[in-house]
């Protein structure tokens, strides 16, 4: 692990140029979200003409990781996902205070993070390139795939190993070097995986981190001639400004942004099951997941059973800190985001939403933490901000529909398409959802979260960018092919 340069609170170092550096007297705090008083590190607030300088050292470390053969940098990307089974107990206590999140959900996260380095690793013994007819006389022609280089990585707070695993890992089996800004409230955990590729054997100029204020470092962080490739995770309105401020660059760009992401449930539905997962789905990781379920449009005749069954699960919901014994409601990420998940609830009832809530009490806890209310809002019209807005939080907005083809309509009309979910026990109900939903996931019986490693991840319209992640596909982005041709004499 990375060894604190302080006693209270712990402080890390970046790693730029190939070394691990403080900033001096510049420090950014990083909060307990569940005590948020506490702060539990500092990390390096770097300067602008730091990060200018990081870019360079990525430059020289692509071309030094792109000169190691296929099958040895598959060795690292294996050791380095060994290095992180290994120190799991400190990373999912990490993670437990730094994002919030519950021990069990940060256990699951440093389980998936290792297996996308494992999975992308396996690659390297698979046949590669392609061969290709060529008309002229004695000619072979094939197809090579080469890193793009220099990869700018952006990632959230939400799933803070997680998402800088799932681009890590393809970008560096691809050959790239990799810059990493991760999000100020929950960098350190994103350091400790880059303390875990290092030691692993990655080059240590070809995994550059980036850590410091948004406001300080922005113009930096993006202006580099020395950037091939920008792959970013986060809010919709960030994603675009980003594509925006790239717009007119030669250069590439993936943006993974927001969801409202809808479960249908009709009428012939198994509804324990349907309780069970959309609660999960909803209300796991406080709702702080871009494809966590956060509408629910339910045929007419059993609207009122599955509203009851989603209540009861909210209330049986135990707040506390992640590390707590028996919690199973996190803390959401800090202060101002707390105050926008309750602005969302309170405009949903001005706008004539019904606002009920679990029997979860939060109260002893608010004072020191960032607790919301498991919420469930009822009588939702589709002009409703609740119904349109990403909330990103432990809420939910019912509606009552006639049948599938209304239900399949709503679904559609969001601006966002990155998920959703059927259930039912119809065949045809699910053939037809699955061809009319206009979502980039689209799953019957099961959440609209929770995916593998090797599947295509990635939504339609303001949800995300063309290029998908994880699987074979997320290669796509992070590789240039060249054509070549060799003719014998």
């Amino acid at each position: 692990m990375n060894q604190p340069t302080t006693s209270t609170p712990a402080r890390y170092q970046a790693l730029v140029g190939g070394e691990w550096i403080d900033a001096g007297d510049q420090w950014l705090d990083v909060h307990d979200p569940a005590a948020w008083d506490t702060v539990i590190a500092q990390v390096p607030s770097l300067s602008a003409d730091t990060v200018r300088g990081a870019y360079k050292s990525a430059r020289e470390g692509a071309e030094q990781w792109a000169a190691t053969g296929a099958l040895a940098r598959s060795a690292v990307l294996f050791r380095a996902a060994a290095v992180l089974r290994e120190r799991a107990p400190e990373l999912v206590a990490l993670l437990t205070r730094e994002n919030g999140k519950t021990t069990a959900e940060a256990t699951v996260e440093v389980a998936k993070s290792a297996e996308f380095f494992e999975f992308y690793a396996g690659l390297a013994r698979l046949p590669y390139g392609e061969l290709i007819h060529d008309a002229r006389e004695r000619t072979t022609t094939s197809v090579r795939r080469e890193p793009v280089g220099v990869v700018l990585v952006i990632t959230p707070w939400n799933d803070p190993l997680l998402t800088p695993a799932r681009k890590l890992a393809p970008a560096l089996f691809a050959g790239n070097a990799v810059v990493l800004k991760p999000a100020s409230d929950t960098p350190v955990i994103a350091l400790e995986l880059v303390r875990a590729l290092v030691d692993a054997g990655v080059p240590a100029r070809a995994v550059t981190t980036v850590t410091g204020r948004a406001g300080n470092i922005a113009d930096a962080l993006l202006d580099s001639d020395e950037i091939d490739a920008v792959t970013f995770t986060g809010s919709t309105e960030v994603g675009l400004d980003l594509q925006r401020s790239l717009a007119g660059r030669n250069l590439r760009v993936q943006t993974e942004m927001g969801g409202k992401n809808a479960s249908i449930v009709l009428k012939d539905a198994d509804l324990d099951l349907a309780a069970d997962t959309i609660a999960a789905a909803g209300f796991a990781q406080a709702g702080q997941r871009c494809t966590a379920t956060s509408r629910v449009l339910v045929e007419t005749s059993v609207h009122d059973a599955l509203l009851e069954r989603l209540l009861a699960r909210a209330g049986a919901l135990v707040a506390g800190a992640g590390s707590a014994k028996g919690t199973t409601l996190c803390p959401v990420i800090n202060p101002a985001h707390r105050r926008e998940i309750e602005e969302h609830v309170a405009r949903a009832e001005a706008e004539g939403g019904r606002v009920l809530t679990g029997s979860v009490d939060t109260s002893g806890l608010a004072a020191d933490g960032c607790f919301v209310q498991p919420t469930v809002v009822a009588d939702v019209t589709p002009d409703m901000s609740i119904w349109t807005q990403e909330v990103f939080g432990p809420v939910i907005a019912v509606m009552p529909v006639a049948g599938l083809e209304e239900a399949i309509e709503l679904t559609n009309a969001s601006e966002y398409g990155l998920s959703a979910a059927l259930f039912t026990r119809d065949i045809g109900a699910s053939e037809t959802f699955l061809d009319r939903v206009r979502t980039g996931q689209a799953a019957v019986n099961l959440p609209t979260s929770g995916w593998d490693v090797h599947h295509p991840f990635g939504g339609f319209k303001l949800s995300g960018s063309a290029h998908k992640e994880q699987g074979l596909e997320a290669l796509h982005f992070y590789q240039r092919v060249k054509t070549c041709a060799v003719r014998a004499v």
